[in-house]
């Protein structure tokens, strides 16, 4: 941050709203005139505008392109200048003269011009005056707040849109065509809010108080706001710091000896500008989500989109600057792709102009080197996926002098001579009534339907279509099979149940567990599945056996098998147990010694068995099995998430505290055999973590991206998936309803109701547009099945355990 301009007033102006634009800025002198100086030729003389008779409280540039406008209040008149007729008149030594739009409109907090320049909004009192800015016009006055008004702005895509803020601690959205007001918010916060700011490229509007909390709603075009997220600047300011010293190394010594200085301040939320209205186009597209907030110590870069602070410019790690407390910001983007602080002094009659280039913040967006799904080098010799199962051979003991017996033919049935049998009284007639059999007509019809590619441009499900009710335990976990033709129910009562997709018939009941089933899986080849339970057991099932293939007993574990499934192209059983990460080859032998019925002719073979790096208990874990991949993702206990490369045996990256709770669910974008996404996309994940909502992370940057929270999730691990398209996610909720997201944006598209508890697990179907989920509740628990579509004809299943 370099300043390029220092000036001092007669008396304090750090509760006064200045001016600054690109090119100019403008000050209050002598209280009742107006300097303005150039903000890349600080050395030429400023313009000097005068006309108003009492102190000036408010001023703003225009932000029409065509011509600069300011405009300037005070008790007395409301003036709109423009800049360029001024200097003019002042070159040719007359006096530069403005024209007044209002007069006696009382003490005028903040001015703000609509996106063409032809109206402003004065903010005096609880009332909001709607000017014309060629003549002296109300326009309208609209009152309605309880309290003093602290801010209005135009909303930049709907010149008829007004919004505002009070010491009321609620915000109301206008309608200037009829003078009405559109929406009005809830009671925000104890705090007055002070602030308000537009994201035109998210269609969402940002809202700040004086305690440091930012608010930000959605904004669609019947204008009723739904909460996005929230994001309380001294917290995620704490987490930022924690996150760096960790990074250093030195978080111990930094917890412990805290500076003898450091005292916890507030952080008010003076002025707030999107980040996107400074970049140029050579920075990335997610800078659109990325927010400017000028408080009183410093400037603060957040992402709304995942409730990030991004980096923090104090004021006292720069030296050189002549301000230490801030009273107001005015933030204007500048010419050579900088940004443009015009920022009073809190204590001091004191006034800095901070020009800061955007070179210097190239950290923000250059992360760190991450990783890929996808393998990026041939497997080494030592690694633990190179491990081969060896099969063993059926060995049978030869006798001593027993001559094998020979083939006679070269088939295995010889066929009678005839000579032996009666002979032969009716003639050899031909077969004419034969029919065709319909079974490969019919089986080469599902075969076609078979190769239909998942509708990339699907709209989201929203329509119930089915309802089914089993009496049965909570519903803990659901997974549809690779074709979609079947779906596995994990459940409380220590089952698994096994449906059609069409929920037809009965379904098969799989028995076996004492405790209940905490995890189901499908293989790649849908030949087998396996469940995992709290009793410290995994069984792999064959499809169409009643009894497991494979038992791995609770004896080789300490503690409850928490997930399970296949990987690297079903080479390998990957589960989680207590701190361990096993792998597992294995090999299925289904065939059964009616005398040594309960002998397991199947084999597993330990690979490997891993460690977390802090040995903490493992709560979720995620790896592809449709394609080879090296990345395992582990959640721990300790609210980590590890990057496992299982190429090198190794953990590979961690990241500390991504949610304020530990991850309870993980779950990468892996797509399906029906759908085909851009390779970036298969690098995205998602983690669920209660009270902290559910946030998207990408694997190359290990960063997070964007964050979910318009669900509710205060106690129970509701989990969150991918559909196999890549555009939308869904997510439990405990108000008894899933709720659809769409991947670019942080609102929810679609709340699905009919839930009559919470939902607990979603899933889709990865051959249609269709989700299932399932939910809870106590008592006499219900377990539903509801499919709903989009319309016309895209069905949405929606599984709920209900009374």
């Amino acid at each position: 941050m370099i300043e390029q301009l220092r000036l001092t007033c007669d008396r304090l102006v750090s509760h006064r709203q200045l001016a600054c634009g690109h090119s100019y800025c403008g000050i209050p002198v002598h209280g009742k005139d107006i300097f303005i100086y150039s903000n890349t030729d600080t050395e030429r003389k400023p313009l000097l505008l005068t006309g108003h008779h009492g102190d000036i409280s408010a001023m703003t540039f225009g932000q029409s392109s065509r011509r600069l406008l300011l405009c300037s209040a005070s008790a007395d008149y409301i003036i709109v200048w423009d800049v360029e007729q001024c200097q003019k008149r002042s070159q040719e030594g007359k006096i530069a003269a403005g024209t007044i739009v209002g007069s006696l409109l009382g003490d005028v907090v903040h001015l703000s011009f609509c996106s063409s320049d032809e109206r402003v909004a004065a903010c005096s009192g609880v009332t909001v005056y709607i000017l014309s800015s060629e003549k002296q016009e109300v326009i309208s006055a609209l009152a309605g707040h309880l309290g003093p008004l602290t801010s209005a702005e135009f909303c930049p895509w709907n010149k008829h849109i007004l919004i505002t803020t009070s010491e009321d601690r609620t915000f109301k959205v206008w309608n200037l065509e009829t003078e009405t007001v559109c929406y009005q918010s809830f009671v925000l916060s104890a705090s007055p809010l002070i602030s308000s700011a537009f994201l035109e490229e998210n269609r969402h509007v940002i809202i700040g108080s004086t305690d440091g909390q930012v608010w930000c709603f959605s904004f669609p075009d019947d204008h009723k706001c739904e909460l996005v997220t929230k994001i309380e600047i001294q917290k995620v300011e704490r987490r930022l710091h924690n996150s760096q010293q960790e990074t250093l190394g030195q978080q111990a010594e930094s917890v412990k000896q805290l500076p003898a200085d450091e005292v916890e301040i507030s952080k008010p939320i003076l002025k707030m500008a999107p980040w996107s209205s400074f970049t140029d186009t050579t920075i990335p597209e997610r800078d659109s989500s990325w927010l400017c907030v000028g408080s009183s110590d410093g400037l603060y870069v957040v992402n709304v989109a995942t409730s990030e602070l991004l980096t923090v410019l104090y004021f006292r790690d720069y030296p050189n600057l002549s301000l230490s407390v801030a009273g107001s910001w005015s933030i204007s983007p500048g010419l050579d792709n900088s940004m443009v602080f015009l920022v009073s002094s809190l204590f001091t009659p004191h006034v800095v102009l901070v020009k800061l280039h955007l070179c210097e913040l190239e950290g923000i967006w250059a992360g760190d080197e991450g990783f890929s799904v996808f393998p990026s080098s041939p497997l080494l010799l030592e690694s633990p996926l190179n491990v081969e199962l060896k099969k063993k051979e059926a060995n049978h003991p030869k006798k001593k002098g027993e001559v094998k017996d020979q083939p006679l033919v070269f088939h295995s049935v010889a066929r009678s001579s005839g000579y032996a049998s009666a002979p032969r009284k009716t003639m050899f007639s031909p077969k004419t009534n034969i029919q065709k059999n319909p079974f490969f007509k019919k089986a080469r019809k599902n075969a076609g339907l078979l190769l239909k590619d998942y509708p990339g441009d699907s709209t989201a499900p929203i329509i119930p279509h089915n309802h089914l009710s089993i009496a049965s335990k909570p519903v803990h976990c659901i997974q549809y099979s690779g074709d979609g033709k079947q779906i596995l129910c994990g459940l409380g009562n220590s089952s698994v149940l096994l449906y059609k997709s069409s929920l037809s018939g009965n379904p098969a009941v799989y028995t076996g567990h004492d405790k209940p089933v905490s995890s189901v899986s499908w293989s790649l080849s849908r030949q087998w599945w396996l469940s995992a339970s709290e009793d410290r057991t995994l069984r792999l099932w064959s499809h169409g056996s009643p009894e497991p293939a494979i038992i791995m007993a609770n004896s080789r574990f300490t503690k409850p098998i928490r997930s399970a499934q296949f990987y690297y192209l079903d080479k390998f059983l990957l589960f989680a147990s207590g701190p361990s990460l096993y792998l597992y080859l294995y090999n299925v032998d289904i065939t059964r010694d009616d005398i040594k019925r309960y002998q397991q002719r199947s084999v597993v073979k330990l690979a490997k068995c891993f460690t977390t790096g802090s040995a903490t208990d493992i709560t979720a874990m995620s790896a592809a099995n449709d394609f080879l991949s090296y990345i395992v993702l582990v959640c721990g206990s300790d609210r980590s998430i590890q990057v496992f490369d299982m190429n090198k045996g190794v953990v590979a990256s961690k990241l500390a505290d991504p949610h304020s709770r530990a991850v309870h669910c993980i779950t990468q974008n892996k797509g399906s055999m029906f759908s085909t996404q851009a390779l970036d996309s298969y690098n995205l994940f998602l983690t669920s973590a209660v009270t902290d909502g559910v946030k998207i992370w990408d694997l190359r940057t290990l960063r997070c991206v964007r964050r979910y929270e318009s669900h509710l999730n205060r106690c129970h691990p509701c989990s969150s998936a991918f559909s196999p398209c890549g555009q939308f996610i869904v997510s439990g909720s405990e108000d008894n309803c899933a709720y659809v997201y769409d991947i670019r944006s942080s609102g929810y598209l679609h709340k699905l109701q009919r839930h009559s508890d919470t939902v607990l697990s979603v899933t889709f179907n990865p051959a249609t547009p269709e989700v299932s989920g399932s939910a809870l509740k106590g008592g006499r628990p219900i377990w539903e099945e509801t499919v709903c579509s989009s319309p016309p004809s895209f069905p949405l299943n929606g599984m709920h355990v209900s009374n």
